[in-house]
């Protein structure tokens, strides 16, 4: 046992997300294991590009592999350099906070995800992480947490132990009403909701950011559509939209979980970069706001079909009239104390408050009025066109 629940710790989280956007996510958090005392801080600590190129190849080769055979000689050497790359960022986020590796209780070191084959009946489910733990501790001389996914996995789950309960004890404190749910967007999307008693539920929803920026990628414009420019010039195929809208997993009852490459950039072949980038945003957007009219999740309230917007990177919160989102990614200020930012942006998703929600996340909530001041206010020189 690392500590007894009513002794808090300092914990630092790490995770490095399939869709590979540069950057090792690293989190300092106070907490018992149930609820959050302190949340610390927080950086993106960019990789190397060397390091970047070689966990791309990894990827390519993983899926040759396929977990069949002997695992490719790429993988061991990708694992020391991430490893040595993210016990670095630890070390560097925990002094810039005052404090001493000494002051850690635990590292949880997630690891680079390469495969994932979801539990299926009669067959077990299989993940590989990238991640040596202990050459970890050999470095941070402090506990480690890691390989949990597999562990996780062999024990009958999805692969996902920890994201779940991180987001309920966000919402516990955010809001009991168990009219909140929390939207994870990476590679691929996952939510967690919580009724306000005794259940949670998570599970992957749908794709996220790994189709689009795979398709941006491949036509040479970079490693995302940025702004969701590319989208908003496009023009949603509405057919081949409601052809990918009746993939099985939509529907699937959950549990469930998604590899990065189940939903793929294939989606939109033969379309040109604007077209493409509007239908791989239209169909996330539409599967990620669709997961509460789903006979996948236990919530007995009132939902209507709609049909893609216009601007396919944004989506009305009136698409979820019954359920608040609380934008976990959207409070990294250190000015603002995180649960009160948390608490508006979880606000009221009713008809009377359908405020547009950008794909980024940040300020995509209360009226577009609030919206337009504290925009103006970080930054008095922005323009609108």
């Amino acid at each position: 046992m690392i500590a007894k629940s009513d002794q808090p710790i300092w914990a630092v989280g790490l995770m490095t997300g399939t869709v590979l956007d540069g950057n090792i996510d690293v989190a300092l958090i106070k907490t018992d294991g149930e609820r959050i005392a302190d949340f610390g801080t927080y950086t993106l600590a960019p990789y190397p590009r060397s390091i970047r190129t070689l966990l791309e190849e990894t990827l390519d080769q993983a899926r040759v592999w396929n977990f069949t055979g002997p695992e490719p000689a790429i993988f061991r050497e990708a694992e020391e350099a991430l490893t040595r790359a993210q016990s670095a960022a630890v070390k560097d986020l925990v002094e810039s906070y005052g404090l001493k590796m000494a002051d850690i209780g635990v590292v949880g070191f997630h690891g680079q995800t390469v495969l994932h084959r979801a539990p299926q009946v009669g067959r077990p489910g299989q993940t590989r992480q990238l991640g040596d733990g202990e050459l970890m501790h050999a470095i941070l001389d402090t506990k480690i947490a890691y390989d949990f996914r597999s562990a996780d996995m062999r024990a009958g789950g999805q692969g996902a132990p920890l994201s779940a309960a991180y987001h309920a004890a966000l919402l516990r404190d955010a809001d009991a009403s168990g009219d909140t749910a929390v939207l994870n967007l990476g590679g691929v999307a996952n939510v967690t909701w919580w009724d306000g008693k005794d259940d949670v539920v998570a599970f992957d929803t749908g794709p996220a950011n790994a189709p689009l920026n795979d398709f941006i990628k491949s036509k040479g414009l970079g490693e995302m559509d940025r702004d969701g420019a590319l989208a908003r010039a496009g023009t949603v195929d509405e057919a081949r939209l409601a052809t990918l809208l009746q993939h099985p997993y939509l529907a699937k009852p959950y549990p469930k979980s998604l590899d990065r490459f189940d939903f793929g950039a294939a989606m939109a072949d033969g379309m040109s970069a604007e077209d493409g980038a509007a239908l791989l945003t239209a169909f996330t957007a539409t599967t990620r706001r669709s997961w509460p009219c789903s006979p996948a999740v236990p919530v007995s309230k009132p939902c209507r079909r709609r049909r893609s917007a216009g601007r396919v990177t944004r989506w009305r919160r009136s698409a979820l009239p019954s359920l608040r989102f609380a934008c976990s990614g959207a409070c990294r200020s250190a000015s603002r104390p995180p649960l009160v930012c948390r608490s508006r942006c979880a606000a009221d998703a009713s008809p009377a408050n359908q405020a547009d929600n950008s794909s980024t996340g940040r300020r995509g909530c209360g009226r577009r009025e609030d919206r337009e001041a504290r925009r103006k206010a970080d930054n008095p020189d922005a323009h609108r066109p």
